[in-house]
């Protein structure tokens, strides 16, 4: 016989009821006491083999105060019936809000969440978009410029862009212990978007004027040719500035401003959901952008002689960029306005270290070093700077000898990017899948071994194009032209993997840590350690050059050390999943045990109702006369 105990109005009764089955003689007895021929509720309870009557008692709070029966106190709803073998069955229904209905969803993902995600995408198309244009650019810039070539690039990765990277981390750190975090964004942002203006419209026209032509003319003329990259850095110096500011976008704004704002915001299991998604808007702009840059780079075909086409073309190509740079901040402002501040809006908390005194730069380095969790996520930084650097070097030195007018080298770079994009697209649909079904240790290790093979396609190539001549004749292709496709095709695969894989892989073993080590930790990576690994492989081509002579008789050697480093990286990636993944876990259980946590207000204060593991038998309740905080609720 049934019995079930109302719920006074409070809470609603869902159709699918959550079975139990208690035995007496586990500890029911100790929570619910009823005698024989008593009602609860005006209920007959014939389940009661306990002659004397004593106030229902929950958990270890009977002891303190009195309190209703659960139907009037905690408002769950239950069923008691007793079965043949004498066990005692309890039906339990969740507890939910009457006057709270259940939350609107659309396409499966609840309205409230897509109020953050779909800004979040918005963001990342923009950075992207822009971050294509200026990739493209800064090698046209710096690669066909008079009294320059591709071997300017090690040396301007490794004694310009690396020291400008430290001194942004270093000024980075400092204002972040000093600016509120939406002060902080718009700080670093707005300087990169007002030099870009100027580098389309002021200092690229004057290029001819403000640069030290004569003067690197005397210098190379006193050093000899051996010095031709160095002192290209001196002869171009807006143009190589422009090339540091552009690597740094990618740095700054897409790893520090973006990927920080998107893990203030969501929750782990959120950015297992939508992380690799935000991609596939952001490829959509590489898409587009490619598009963009093939289109400006054309203008030149409709242009009469002695027009200068390229600057022309730059001019577009910036107004473009500054601005998608402002609709960003637009993005930003709304999404902190409207969004985080909507009452209605799930609160996302992270744990934190106690409060202790800020660390100044050499100590905060010192902490970040300690840690093997972030030595780890350095690592895979570094890796695969290194890596991309030693192939992508050679490959855009066959690049110019191919396309030598900057018109040209950027059209083919338009649809470099184009295909990069759909390639990346494709991956990103796959990439959500893969992290799904095998998790992180195995996403984040794809991006190694697709580019450790196509790495090696390449340089194989490289090494053993020339008996291949007749077979190249035949389908109407040149070794240089043959190199230039494979290379292109080896750095399209390895991108769309960073993208859709290694970045949000990356991104992901952020969440689980600690405020200061999260803000802090990926100052340090992602600005130092990101131009630290492209300069060092600069650093190795530059030493290649001068032991062998050029790139080509170095060809063995770098796949030799491609080799050591990919799989220094997936040590890395296999040691930080045995990290990550424990904190993930834990992480998603306290936000699986938040959500179970009911807060409610009752005639005797609030109650806070969890469900108990399978340890215990029933539901163990915490009162107090102060008002209750919940993960996530002030």
């Amino acid at each position: 016989m049934a019995a079930v105990i109302q719920a006074k109005g409070l809470l609603s009764l869902p159709p699918s009821l959550q079975t139990r089955r208690l035995y007496p003689s586990q500890g029911l007895k100790n929570r619910l006491r009823i005698p024989n021929n008593r009602t609860l509720n005006g209920f007959p309870t014939s389940a009661s083999k306990t002659p004397n009557p004593i106030e229902p008692s929950i958990g270890s709070f009977s002891k303190h105060r009195k309190i209703q029966p659960f139907g009037e106190r905690l408002g769950f709803s239950y069923g008691f019936c007793k079965r043949p073998n004498g066990d005692l069955q309890i039906r339990r229904a969740e507890a939910t809000f009457a006057g709270e209905p259940e939350k609107p969803k659309l396409f499966g993902v609840e309205v409230l969440t897509l109020k953050k995600i779909i800004p979040l995408g918005l963001m990342f198309f923009c950075i992207l978009f822009n971050y294509t244009i200026l990739r493209d650019t800064k090698d046209v810039l710096v690669v066909t410029a008079k009294g320059s070539s591709a071997e300017i690039i090690p040396f301007l990765k490794t004694w310009v862009n690396l020291p400008m990277a430290i001194g942004f981390m270093l000024l980075y750190t400092k204002l972040s212990n000093v600016l509120s975090k939406e002060a902080l964004f718009y700080t670093v942002i707005l300087p990169f978007i007002a030099f870009f203006g100027a580098f389309g419209f002021v200092l690229y026209p004057l290029s001819g004027v403000i640069h030290p032509t004569a003067l690197a003319d005397r210098i190379l003329g006193a050093l000899g040719p051996n010095f031709l990259g160095p002192v290209a850095i001196l002869r171009i110096w807006s143009f190589c500035l422009f090339y540091v500011m552009a690597e740094l976008w990618g740095s700054v704004v897409i790893s520090v401003l973006f990927w920080g704002f998107a893990n203030q915001i969501t929750t782990v299991e959120e950015a297992k959901r939508f992380y690799p998604l935000f991609g596939l808007g952001a490829n959509v702009a590489l898409i587009f952008s490619g598009r963009t840059v093939k289109y400006f780079s054309n203008l030149r075909k409709n242009l009469g002689p002695g027009v200068d086409g390229w600057a022309i073309s730059l001019k577009g190509m910036m107004s473009i960029v500054v601005l998608l740079g402002l609709t960003i901040c637009t993005i930003y402002w709304g999404v902190n306005k409207f969004v985080l501040n909507d009452p209605s809006l799930p609160r996302v908390t992270r744990k934190k270290k106690k409060e202790k005194p800020k660390l100044g730069m050499k100590e905060s380095m010192k902490f970040l070093l300690s840690s093997r969790y972030v030595r780890d996520l350095a690592i895979l930084v570094v890796a695969y700077g290194i890596s991309i650097n030693l192939v992508e070097v050679t490959w855009k030195s066959k690049l110019k000898a191919q396309f030598p007018s900057p018109n040209e080298y950027s059209s083919f770079m338009g649809d470099f990017s184009t295909a990069t994009g759909i390639a990346t697209f494709t991956m990103m649909l796959v990439g959500r899948w893969i992290l799904s079904k095998f998790g992180w240790g195995v996403a984040a290790a794809i991006t190694p071994m697709v580019l450790l093979i196509t790495g090696v396609g390449f340089f194989s190539l490289l090494l053993f194009g020339e008996p291949l001549t007749p077979v190249l004749g035949t389908l109407g292709i040149t070794p240089l032209l043959a190199a230039v496709y494979v290379g292109a095709l080896q750095n399209i695969f390895s991108k769309s993997t960073k993208y859709s894989l290694f970045d949000p892989c990356k991104e992901m073993a952020y969440i689980p840590l600690d405020e200061d080590t999260k803000v802090k930790g990926k100052a340090a990576i992602d600005v130092v350690c990101n131009p630290l690994g492209k300069s060092g492989g600069a650093l190795i081509q530059q030493f290649m050059i001068l032991s062998f002579g050029s790139l080509a008789n170095s060809t063995p050697y770098l796949g030799g050390i491609l080799l050591v480093i990919v799989g220094a990286w997936l040590a890395a990636v296999k040691s930080l999943d045995s990290q990550f993944t424990p904190l993930a876990k834990e992480d998603l259980r306290q936000e699986l045990e938040a959500k179970k946590a009911l807060p409610k207000e009752s005639t005797n204060g609030p109650i806070t109702a969890t469900e108990s593991d399978g340890s215990t038998n029933g539901s163990a309740v915490k009162q107090t006369p102060e008002t209750s905080t919940t993960p996530g609720v002030q």
